[in-house]
């Protein structure tokens, strides 16, 4: 083969190459473009008030395409596949309690984004700001709203590997003071002290008493949930192979995410609830790997999000490990039930 003939090669690879980058570039942006418009057949999103306080409702990120896509808005929560209320308020990640919420955020810049956690009032105006090392993943507020915490991957982007890294911080809401990484805890591990330089903490969640929550450690390629105490800055391994934990609204039990035997690796988990007075694990209805932090509609229903054609879907079933999960609201991500 001649010098020519390799050079002739060598362009129209190159030329391929070029035509499919323009395409790739192209397609993403006709996507990016089409989710400013609204979908046929999908919520109706208006703009109006939404507040952190008003009775019976809930408040999540809207996902529709539209104008309102990734804003804060609110329906009632005993209709939440119905109209929307959207806030203007854009989040990645959402949770409130108490008239006080957690807004994860993305910041463009134009190299990169960079993001951050804004500590929202009753009205959604910001009252804090703090800077989040990673991609968000998880966002709390304790049932008080003198507390939140979130999680972000600053190393990987998903669970359902062993490569990745997770930042989890927990912040005063009342005087602006930031626990930037529970990795500053002391660890009780089976009633012993513990170190380890792979240690990641994720998915907190706050019991009412302002000192005691809980989280998901990880460490030698095994989950545990934790209790940490605000006060003595501890936290102590109960029970192994739990993610991602909810605790019920009194205090009694964690709902969470178990990985499972047999299962694929990129989808491994189940829906469980813990007692945490016996320790018994009971498996809930969803069949489907759940890859999120259930909420506690009330005592007896957890809300949780599986992915759906515009995003996520949001999905309801009883929390004893009966019934059968139902669609709740489509295009609906990080719920939170105020008022």
């Amino acid at each position: 083969m001649t010098v020519r003939s390799r050079l002739l090669i060598l362009l129209s690879a190159l030329a391929v190459l070029a035509a499919v980058a323009l395409a790739s570039v192209l397609h993403a942006s006709a996507r990016a473009e089409r989710r400013d418009h609204t979908q046929a057949g999908g919520p109706k999103v208006t703009p109006g008030t939404v507040t952190l306080t008003t009775p019976g409702r809930m408040v999540f990120r809207n996902m529709a395409w539209g104008p309102h896509r990734d804003e804060l808005s609110t329906v009632p929560a005993a209709s939440p596949a119905g109209p929307r209320t959207a806030s203007g308020v854009k989040c990645l990640r959402f949770y409130a309690a108490a008239g006080t919420g957690v807004c994860l955020q993305a910041v463009h810049g134009p190299v990169s984004d960079t993001y951050r956690a804004l500590i929202l009032d009753a009205n959604l105006r910001a009252t804090a700001h703090y800077d989040v090392p990673g991609i968000p993943s998880r966002a709390r507020v304790s049932p008080t709203g003198h507390y939140a915490a979130w999680t972000a991957f600053v190393g990987g982007d998903s669970y359902a590997g062993t490569n990745f890294s997770t930042r989890t911080a927990i912040a005063d809401t009342r005087t602006g003071r930031l626990i930037p990484s529970l990795e500053e805890f002391r660890i009780v591990k089976d009633g012993r002290p513990y170190q380890a330089a792979d240690v990641n903490f994720w998915g907190v969640t706050f019991a009412p008493d302002d000192r005691t929550f809980y989280a998901t450690l990880a460490t030698k390629g095994s989950t545990y949930l934790i209790r940490g105490d605000l006060a003595t800055r501890t936290v102590t391994t109960l029970h192994a192979n739990v993610e991602c934990p909810s605790l019920s609204p009194d205090g009694t039990r964690i709902a969470y995410k178990k990985r499972v035997r047999g299962l694929p690796k990129d989808a491994p988990w189940r829906l469980y609830v813990l007692d945490l007075r016996t320790m018994r694990e009971t498996p809930l209805a969803e069949t489907r790997s759940v890859d999120d932090q259930a909420v506690w509609k009330d005592g007896h229903t957890i809300v949780y999000a599986l992915p759906g054609d515009y995003g996520a879907d949001l999905y309801a079933m009883p929390a004893d490990g009966t019934g059968k999960p139902r669609r709740i609201s489509v295009s609906a991500v990080s719920p939170a039930y105020v008022g």
